[in-house]
């Protein structure tokens, strides 16, 4: 049976923090890999856009 996560990721402050998962290839096998950060909600696109 499956675990169930129950996180907050909001902080006192007025800073508000999003899980962001992350889909990539690798250049050397092909198969995709899958990274998972806890960012600002502000730079979402930022570590999008980063390779």
């Amino acid at each position: 049976m499956a675990k169930k996560v129950v996180a907050t990721l909001k902080r006192e402050g007025g800073i508000s923090y999003t899980r962001v998962v992350k889909m990539e290839r690798s250049p050397k096998t092909g198969a995709y890999a899958f990274k998972e950060a806890v960012v600002e909600t502000a730079n979402i696109k930022d570590f999008l856009a980063k390779k």
